[in-house]
């Protein structure tokens, strides 16, 4: 990843995204992480149990970042985009679920 890249929109972040993910596996990792997350969440919500919101977040960053150092071979995203990167998590999800993205 290049350092020196600052994004101002999601929407040109994105491509970038999805260049750091052309791994099927990190792919499916980030996608099984984002869903597990995803029940977590609702879950939190439904069962006012909020200690499962942090138990989402760190189960979903470790299946990406397993899929980005011993898959993808690249450093995260979220370390220089943090938000742009999360953002890009929920999208990727979606576009695997919806068929605009290949797992």
């Amino acid at each position: 990843m290049n350092d020196k890249i600052m994004f101002q929109r999601f929407g040109d972040f994105y491509p970038f995204y999805l260049g750091e993910h052309l791994n099927r596996i990190c792919r499916r990792l980030h996608f099984a992480g984002t869903t597990i997350a995803a029940v977590l969440l609702v879950t939190a919500i439904l069962t006012q149990r909020w200690w499962l919101v942090a138990v989402a977040l760190v189960q979903g960053y470790a299946f990406a970042w397993i899929g980005h150092f011993f898959f993808e071979h690249n450093k995260p995203a979220t370390f220089k985009h943090p938000l742009f990167s999360l953002m890009g998590d929920w999208r990727l999800w979606w576009d695997i679920l919806t068929g605009r993205q290949r797992m």
